[in-house]
């Protein structure tokens, strides 16, 4: 008889009632709905931009001088989320740090495939190197799920330009359109997001698009050249889909000479950290994330 694999113990008892699945094509008017209305409750500066906009989580104590940021990209699937969802764990960040956060409102798939969410996202990044009050060489692009693969993209995207960020983090990211085919018996272990969800989140932002010749950076887990990219934190769970796309995508950037911390979290579902937020677990991992963003923008030293 073979062992089935079992769920962090801190996870057990919230992962019974989770779906397999939330990519589901009928189901995603009531989510948008959900994720709209619990946003809006959400009060924050917002600036809007010429294609998409930022909700900004300023820190209760700024820093003298210039501070870091960190630009944020949202999850759900390309298909749906908000720039607010994340609020409180952004404002932590701030607070905590004195960063200043910046969450992009992009837009989303299908109606709006690749280019469009990730074109927002550059000016967002944009947009925020350009502040006043913004070191532009201590800015950080992170985000969960689609939008880690989001900011994995943006990174790739912009190394050979005059916008270079100093640290990707990036949170079971959502980086390769191959993992929606095929099987696997850890599968059935799936929560939140399966292969059926990731197969409606990459038609629908691939929409139009030629998959056997896609575009630089569409699918960040295809570009084959990683040298240069910033320095990278990169969590996931074992029973997380994305997993060995994310630990590939580990491997690959230190091949290529980039520093990357790898957190890997054995029996952890995709997004447990939002779903379990008070499980030790949960906790830890965050911490790790939150560490990671510090050690990375700390101001250099004088002389």
């Amino acid at each position: 008889m073979i062992d089935t694999p079992d769920f962090h113990p801190d996870l057990r008892r919230q992962q019974a009632w989770l779906p397999r699945g939330l990519g589901r094509s009928w189901l995603l008017p009531l989510l948008r709905g959900v994720f709209g209305l619990s946003a809006a409750l959400v009060r924050r500066e917002q600036v809007t931009l010429a294609s998409c906009s930022v909700y900004l989580n300023r820190p209760a104590s700024p820093p003298e001088g210039t501070q870091a940021a960190l630009l944020w990209i949202h999850g759900g699937g390309l298909i749906m989320g908000d720039a607010r969802q994340d609020d409180a764990f952004l404002q932590h960040i701030a607070d905590e740090h004195g960063i200043l956060v910046a969450s992009v409102q992009h837009r989303l798939a299908p109606k709006h495939p690749f280019p469009a969410p990730l074109d927002d996202c550059e000016q967002a990044l944009r947009w925020l190197a350009g502040q006043a009050d913004v070191d532009s060489k201590r800015i950080a692009v992170g985000g969960s799920s689609a939008g880690a693969g989001l900011a994995a993209a943006l990174c790739q995207r912009v190394r050979n330009t005059d916008v270079h960020p100093a640290f990707q983090l990036l949170v079971y990211p959502m980086l390769d359109d191959r993992s929606a085919s095929g099987s696997a018996p850890e599968d059935a272990m799936h929560r939140v997001w399966d292969r059926r969800s990731n197969t409606l989140g990459w038609d629908s932002y691939l929409k139009g698009h030629d998959r056997t010749n896609l575009p630089a950076h569409a699918v960040p887990g295809r570009t084959e050249d990683l040298a240069g990219l910033p320095p990278a934190w990169i969590g996931v769970g074992t029973f997380d889909l994305f997993h060995d796309e994310d630990v590939d995508y580990a491997r690959r950037l230190r091949e290529a000479g980039v520093s990357v911390q790898l957190e890997v979290i054995e029996g952890a579902y995709h997004g447990f950290d939002a779903m379990d937020a008070k499980a030790p677990v949960s906790r830890a991992f965050r911490a790790s994330q939150i560490a990671a963003l510090a050690k990375h923008l700390r101001a250099e030293p004088e002389g």
